[in-house]
């Protein structure tokens, strides 16, 4: 079973910036997409942005031109770098994997959620 962890939430002054790392563990064969996404408060979850096998790259439209996704599929890795960080930008974000993974002598697709982890932009 394919299990991403996420790190590196925490408290950060308006203006500053926070870099947050994915790490799936599990039998992977191949990534479809690796992606961050966010929920705050009283609000559902939205994305923020998403690798997409082939190199494309999607990201939500309040975060464009301050945030970079960035894969390392080859270390089951994908970083989210968060510059210029608003307050509103304060929410817990997840991370979320699909591809195909080994399971016995087949294979099978898989879509996996992290726990999520707290991002407060606060002075």
């Amino acid at each position: 079973q394919v299990q991403p962890a996420e790190s590196g939430g925490g408290l950060a002054q308006p203006g500053g910036s926070l870099r947050l790392s994915c790490v799936a563990s599990g039998n992977i064969l191949r990534f479809n997409t690796m992606g961050w996404y966010r929920q705050a408060p009283g609000k559902t979850r939205e994305v923020v942005a998403v690798w997409t096998r082939g190199g494309y790259t999607n990201y939500g439209d309040s975060v464009k031109d301050r945030f970079i996704i960035a894969e390392d599929s080859a270390n089951n890795t994908v970083y989210l770098h968060m510059n210029s960080l608003k307050p509103e930008d304060t929410a817990v974000y997840y991370c979320h994997v699909s591809g195909t993974e080994l399971v016995g002598s087949g294979q099978q697709y898989f879509t996996s959620w992290g726990q999520g982890t707290q991002v407060t932009v606060s002075s």
